[in-house]
């Protein structure tokens, strides 16, 4: 059986805070998660080891374990330790120097079809007895607070969404609330006295058309250039239908029409939103008929007749 370095999984130093590890598995997870990898072992692999490095390291008794046994693993091996000659059965936290009895609830990757189970090497580790069984433990950590990375587009957060999430057979509904933001959590409360809460952290898509800051939106609106010059109105796409706005004649390349009240809703009062930044970009025409040429030509003319 191999040593795992779950450090190195997460690319992070020996000495990382919490938030550091946090951090680290939020933008891997987000990675490799199966919903942006489909059929990619190596990618659906990687988010299990990421998975059971998290589960570790975000755990304080786990980690203060798993650390002594990297200790006592590397001081082997610079002693010339080879092969299977490790002694790992002393490492199981049953029979641990120092250590507690730890259980987990599976992996997180199951509910939403991802990979799930754990390594050999967290089995004879944190799972009891050789061969992954588990002993009754004498004192458990306190049910560990989960966390599942979720994409969901910006429309899902405009509108609200819902995911349902198989969790030990069972089908489960999570509503994603309007007005969701990358970062936002969604807390499923713990489905019994052993588990700890799980919280879907979402990340939310970009979105060609729009570009979010806070609950504004901003979008480029292409216009022509005839109602540029004359005014007229132009259909607005928003993520709530289209709207029609009326363009002032002689509108500038840039210029910014605010849209009120149609951009994102306020994640706390859905009932409140923000604003729609619309910025004029004029397509300047790139052929022209001889008619028009000649038309454009009088216009220059006079322009420069009246300077």
């Amino acid at each position: 059986m191999d040593y795992k370095d779950y450090y190195d999984i997460l690319g992070i130093k020996r000495g990382a805070t919490p938030e550091e590890i946090k951090r680290a598995y939020r933008k891997l997870a987000l990675k490799y998660h199966p919903d942006r990898n489909p059929d990619d072992k190596t990618a659906e692999d990687k988010f299990k080891d990421l998975n059971e490095a998290n589960q570790v390291l975000s755990d304080p008794d786990k980690r203060a374990h798993y650390d002594r046994l990297g200790k006592a693993y590397t001081q082997w091996e610079r002693g010339g330790g080879q092969g299977r000659g490790f002694d790992w059965n002393q490492w199981q936290t049953a029979g641990a120097p120092g250590g507690v009895n730890v259980e987990y609830s599976g992996d997180l990757g199951d509910l939403f079809g991802g990979s799930g189970g754990f390594s050999d090497f967290f089995e004879q580790i944190f799972g009891g007895a050789p061969g992954g069984g588990r002993q009754s433990a004498t004192r458990r950590s306190a049910p560990q607070a989960y966390e599942q990375p979720v994409t969901i587009s910006l429309e899902e957060a405009y509108h609200g969404s819902a995911r349902q999430l198989n969790l030990d057979g069972k089908k489960l509904d999570v509503k994603i609330p309007a007005g969701a933001r990358t970062g936002t959590k969604v807390r499923m409360r713990a489905a019994g006295p052993n588990r700890g809460d799980i919280y879907l952290v979402l990340d939310v898509a970009v979105d060609p058309r729009f570009s979010r800051k806070g609950d504004d939106l901003h979008a480029e609106l292409p216009i022509d250039l005839y109602t540029a010059v004359l005014g007229g109105e132009v259909r607005v796409p928003t993520l709530n239908g289209e709207v029609m706005l009326k363009i002032p004649a002689g509108t500038q390349p840039g210029q910014s029409f605010r849209l009120s009240g149609k951009g994102m809703p306020h994640l706390k009062d859905s009932k409140r939103h923000g604003d729609l930044f619309a910025k004029a970009k004029v397509n300047v025409p790139k052929k022209l008929s001889s008619e028009e040429k000649q038309l454009f030509e009088q216009l220059a003319a006079e322009a420069r007749r009246s300077k």
